[in-house]
């Protein structure tokens, strides 16, 4: 009795894992080629939503301020936060302090000597950038 229930149900299941519907060739390329196109719309759809977010996250906010000399009544705006002069002195600062003081045996000295060149540095090239961003003319 439990061979012939076994055996049964190894049939019952070979049976049900046999599907009947054959797609033709025509109808599976015509899928492949819509999961495709659904794939290409999704990539496009993502890359826009890549692309807003990151003009969203590099704008920067402005304050207006207003001078006005007795000649020409002129405005400029202001930018704020760090300008990239100022990241540049605090990096090539610390960089430098941390190296004058790994290389000179008098570690005070060597990292106050390293902390001002390497701020000097980084200010220049950070002096650099904000003239290239055109936030210093």
């Amino acid at each position: 009795m439990k061979k012939l229930m076994s055996i049964m149900i190894i049939a019952a299941t070979l049976a049900a894992c046999n599907n009947k519907y054959k797609a033709s060739s025509e109808e599976r390329a015509d899928s492949i080629k819509m999961m495709k196109d659904s794939l290409t719309l999704d990539s496009f759809k993502r890359a826009e939503a890549a692309k807003a977010e990151a003009k969203k996250q590099t704008e920067t906010k402005t304050v207006v301020v207003n001078h006005y000399d007795s000649n020409t009544g002129t405005t400029t705006t202001q930018k704020k936060g760090w300008s990239s002069a100022a990241k540049g002195a605090v990096i090539g600062g610390a960089a430098g302090a941390i190296g004058g003081a790994l290389i000179d045996k008098k570690k005070g000295r060597g990292a106050i000597i390293g902390g001002a060149a390497g701020a000097g540095a980084g200010y220049l090239i950070g002096r650099d950038k904000d003239k290239r961003t055109g936030r210093v003319k």
